[in-house]
């Protein structure tokens, strides 16, 4: 029964989606009023809470309410007596169009733009000839009736009808501004049952995210319109107060908004001014205030506030038109930046927010290990380069090369990974680190201890990997950071025996021995190394780098401790630092 259920939960959740969005597009005439009232609220909240708080609750929103109203009805005022101005002076450019219409046509004329047209036409003639009965010279005249008057305009019904949703949608502001209190504690109490703490939180992200998102944008877009007004209105473009309110309402729109906003105001300055010159600066003056909006307003004041990533917002967009649209289309950021915070908090949503959010996904050790799986080193290489800038070069060998190694390790140990997989990655890793090292040299950002009295010979140290090529590659990772320090490490072979290494030892070249042991595999291998080594040279110093992230690394080095090693280290800078605290031992 467990195994039946278990194979029909993905079709229960897939008609489970199939039937939100059935309701969401049914229900429409309810849920977008509803909608646009939640969204607007979080708008005028700023403004509410302070009055509230010094005239009073109701006086407070008494106040902001009349003071919206009597805005909108002069902007709606003036905006309609500047489109009835416009369509009543429109016909007198007629000859300036006309010469606009000669100009194209005389920039095309003797070139592949004429005879590209002749050549249409003369098909469309041969066409329409020898559709003709035989005996008929001459084209049949058909009239076609005129389009009733008032035809670009709405009915009555479907004007009544916005006028409704816009009444519904006012009443709904006031009382939840006034009730705001009790209308939160009434979600909490339907939803937050036995989950009072992940309703709070959510309610309280998404308000935040929202209101942030909301306030800023209309901030933005206000200014965006009022330079667009001021700028048409220094070129002589007529009726400049109008295409400002068009563009700063279209800049609603994600991406395509401002665009769209720019095409009227260019024909109008097209159709309207005499000359190319004007026509180029609203062109220009467009171009400019978008670049300017984009990169010295949003981004410092909403960069991430929406916390939706841009294809994802792009498919919302599309998904909240086809729904609901015009409406949608406005109301699209909004919504996504709510659906996405519930999916952060509600379990069964998880999929939505990790699809949409503008959170990374990957850890960087995970993504730059990926990449190694995928056979792509330039963008692994492109991780290196980004962390090294992002961060001191030095950690980039324990923050992404040696998790790979590890992570390889582990895959290959539990099945997922085979050992030749396993080996590209190390040797891909081998061939990144002369990169990391250029990158960490370049970026000086270097904090190695700094030593006094450090002799003027480096001190020799033996490095030997305990089992695999892996861990002889995170000991030529060591070696590189030990770079510009007082030690230089000559790194043995993986086929070395530890006969070979306490021979080594023993001819007295080198101070001290480091021995790589890389998780999650055991550390026994290293800790039969420390007893020969110890035994055959008590008074040498003997690190074990058992090198790893978090995730893998051990939970008790004490076993390695009692069987000789001087010091037991989890990072390679950590093994650097333990080599400074016993480098007057060495020197001696």
């Amino acid at each position: 029964m467990r195994d039946v259920l278990k194979s029909i939960y993905p079709w229960v959740v897939f008609a489970g989606w199939v039937l939100i969005v059935a309701v969401l597009y049914w229900a429409q005439a309810i849920l977008v009023p509803v909608a646009l009232a939640v969204l607007l609220s979080f708008v005028l909240t700023p403004v509410v809470t302070p009055l509230q708080r010094w005239f009073g609750r109701l006086p407070g929103l008494l106040m902001v309410t009349i003071a919206v109203f009597v805005l909108l009805a002069a902007a709606g005022w003036g905006l309609n007596t500047q489109i009835t101005s416009v369509l009543d002076e429109f016909p007198a450019y007629r000859d300036n169009i006309r010469q606009r219409v000669r100009d194209i046509r005389g920039a095309g004329r003797g070139g592949s733009v004429e005879k590209l047209q002749k050549t249409v036409e003369g098909i469309q003639q041969d066409i329409e000839r020898d559709k003709r009965p035989s005996g008929t010279t001459r084209d049949p005249v058909v009239t076609k009736p005129a389009p009733p008057a008032g035809s670009w305009f709405p009915s009555t019904a479907t004007l009544l009808a916005h006028l409704a949703t816009a009444g519904i949608v006012a009443v709904l502001i006031v009382f939840m501004l006034l009730e705001r209190q009790d209308l939160r504690n009434r979600v909490l109490s339907v939803f937050g049952h036995g989950h009072l703490a992940l309703t709070t939180r959510a309610l309280d992200e998404a308000a935040e995210r929202v209101g942030r998102y909301l306030q800023r944008q209309v901030l933005i877009n206000l200014t965006f319109g009022v330079g667009v007004a001021v700028g048409l209105t220094l070129i002589g473009v007529p009726y400049a107060l109008l295409w400002g309110v068009l563009a700063g309402t279209l800049r609603f729109i994600p991406y395509v908004g401002p665009w769209v906003g720019a095409i009227v105001p260019i024909l109008v300055s097209l159709a309207v001014l005499e000359g190319w010159t004007r026509p180029a600066l609203v062109v220009g003056l467009f171009v400019a205030l978008e670049l300017v909006t984009s990169f010295f307003l949003e981004k410092p004041l909403y960069a991430g506030a929406a916390g939706v990533s841009k294809v994802g917002l792009l498919v919302a967009v599309a998904f909240w038109t086809w729904l609901w649209g015009p409406l949608g289309l406005l109301m699209a950021t909004p919504l996504t930046v709510c659906v996405v915070v519930l999916g952060k908090h509600i379990p069964g949503l998880e999929l939505i927010a990790t699809l949409m959010s503008d959170m990374a996904v990957l850890a960087p050790d995970v993504a730059y290990y990926q990449r190694l799986l995928a056979g792509d080193q330039s963008e692994a290489a492109d991780l290196i380069q980004e962390h090294v800038t992002q961060h001191a070069g030095e950690t980039v060998y324990d923050a992404l090369l040696l998790p790979a190694l590890t992570y390889a390790e582990r895959d290959r140990v539990e099945g997922r990974l085979t050992e030749e997989e396993e080996r590209g990655v190390v040797e891909a890793t081998r061939e990144l680190i002369g990169d990391a090292e250029v990158l960490r040299r370049s970026s000086r950002t270097e904090t190695s201890p700094s030593v006094e009295g450090v002799a003027t010979e480096r001190v020799m140290l033996l490095g030997l990997p305990a089992h695999t090529e892996a861990d002889r590659v995170a000991l030529e990772m060591f070696a590189q950071l030990l770079e510009g320090t007082p030690f230089a490490l000559q790194v043995a072979s993986v086929h070395a025996l530890s006969s070979e290494a306490v021979a080594m030892l023993a001819e007295g070249r080198h101070a001290a021995v480091c021995i790589a042991d890389l998780p999650p595999g055991s550390s026994s291998k290293a800790r039969y190394l420390v007893k020969r080594l110890a035994a055959a040279a008590p008074r040498a110093k003997i690190l074990v780098g058992r090198w790893a992230p978090p995730s893998l690394a051990d939970q008790e080095t004490k076993p390695i401790v009692e069987s000789g090693a001087t010091f037991v280290s989890s990072t390679l800078l950590e093994a650097r630092e333990q080599l400074h605290q016993i480098l007057p031992m060495l020197s001696r």
